[in-house]
């Protein structure tokens, strides 16, 4: 027990300014989403929509971010400086070229919108927002990447202030751009778009600049692109977005089912996954500091050690789900109304609110299991289970509560629930049986 707090405490030491980072660039989400929400209910299911459209390609990004992580922490463990400075320059090359197919892909996304029967009210503002929000996908891809490498050598501070500057900027252009403050024209959601590109660009230049000033020897002269470099990145990379495509893929799929039963449900169910996503945050922060403590442990051999880390940071992910669990099931319908008046809109976000609550600890276990098993590369499993409990169980079984059985987005909020409990459960058996594996005395 004790070998398991020391271990903690180093895993809180890394994790901690990684989570308020994470939670800072939520903030960019939370902030639009609350400011947007006091225009009304059909801006706040803009606001959705487009949240549908960025979780479905922002996790290519991740994953790629993900491993970029991975390789440098490994790289980072055996003293490989070199060999982790042409992991950050092939990263940065393949967000870039990413960043730029999802902003076409983006741009040229209305037709099939239109085509899944989504609120026309929604869509008739949509193309102002989404103007802005597909440029600023370019841009968000790199920063990433720039992020994943600093926090996998042990520097997540400084990516930290950037990015609540960047928060800030975005809170501040917000109040300018969306509601006309300071003589600005009001714009409305098309301010809250152009807020966001314009705080991503600086959040981009700014990572940029300090990243090479605090990494002398990393210059791009004379550095070239090796196939070999891209291959390996992204055979690492392809599993980890399959993973996360299969969870976010669930939820934007019964996002858009959700938007056939109008704007009011749509516009709870964004309510509902902010603040899901931001309180996700947390075991996601503590996910990627187990992960690049675990890489650093195997890259030098101490399987012993990464068996503590693991051990100690699910304990944590209990005790810290376990306290938002109990808030959303009991003021669930005061967080609610932070984000709108309407008292129908309310009572049916809290009501998906509690359901936040049940999974809560399901969804902390998850993250933290999956960021052990990245770190020991074992990535093909992993995405067959979560493959198995978002799309044969998740999916199939929100559509016939929500439609069959008229249960509307809270069908598909239960649903998407069962599918996590599954894969935490699945999940953690994996870990469980690799590490029982080892050669080494378990814990």
């Amino acid at each position: 027990m004790q070998t398991i707090l020391h271990e903690n405490k180093h895993t809180l030491k890394l994790a901690f300014p990684i989570i308020v980072s994470h939670l800072s660039q939520m903030l960019l989400g939370l902030t639009d989403t609350l400011m947007v929400g006091q225009l009304g209910a059909v801006e706040l299911a803009g606001v959705a929509l487009m949240n549908i459209l960025i979780h479905l390609v922002f996790v290519l990004g991740i994953g790629l971010a993900i491993a970029v992580s991975i390789q440098t922490s490994h790289q980072h463990g055996s003293g490989q400086a070199a060999e982790s400075e042409a992991t950050l320059f092939h990263g940065i090359f393949l967000s870039l070229l990413l960043g730029g197919l999802v902003w076409m892909g983006m741009q040229n996304s209305m037709p099939l919108l239109i085509r899944l029967k989504q609120p026309a009210e929604v869509l008739a503002i949509f193309p102002q927002y989404l103007k802005w929000i597909a440029p600023s996908m370019a841009f968000m891809m790199p920063i990433m990447i720039f992020k994943s490498y600093a926090e996998a050598q042990n520097r997540p501070w400084g990516v930290f202030w950037i990015q609540l500057a960047g928060v800030a900027l975005n809170i501040g252009l917000n109040a300018l751009l969306i509601f006309g403050y300071g003589g600005f024209p009001r714009m409305e959601l098309e301010g809250a778009g152009m807020a966001t590109l314009i705080a991503r660009i600086f959040t981009l230049f700014a990572l940029g600049i300090y990243i090479f000033r605090t990494t002398p020897q990393l210059s791009l002269k004379g550095r070239g692109i090796h196939r070999a470099e891209c291959k390996s990145l992204l055979l690492l990379a392809s599993p980890i977005a399959a993973q996360m495509l299969m969870e976010f893929g669930s939820f934007s799929a019964s996002a858009l089912l959700i938007g056939q039963l109008g704007s009011l449900p749509l516009a709870a169910h964004q309510i509902a996954l902010t603040c899901a996503t931001t309180t996700y945050m947390i075991p996601m922060g503590l996910a990627n500091a187990v992960s690049i403590r675990v890489g650093h442990a195997l890259g030098a051999n101490a399987i012993d050690r990464a068996r503590h880390i693991v051990a100690g940071a699910q304990g944590l992910t209990l005790l810290i789900m376990g306290i938002f669990a109990i808030l959303y099931l009991n003021i669930g319908g005061k967080i609610a109304g932070a984000f709108n008046s309407d008292p129908e809109l309310i009572a049916l976000a809290a009501a998906l609110l509690s359901i936040v609550g049940i999974f809560q600890l399901f969804d902390g276990i998850q993250v933290v299991s999956v960021g052990a098993l990245r770190a020991m590369k074992d990535t093909k499993i992993p995405t067959l289970l979560c493959f198995i409990g978002y799309w044969l169980v998740s999916f199939p079984f929100g559509l016939w509560m929500g439609f069959k059985l008229q249960w509307g987005v809270k069908g598909f909020w239960m649903g998407l629930a069962t599918g996590l409990t599954i894969a935490a459960t699945s999940m953690s058996l994996r870990l469980i049986w690799l590490l029982r594996k080892r050669n080494e005395p378990s814990l």
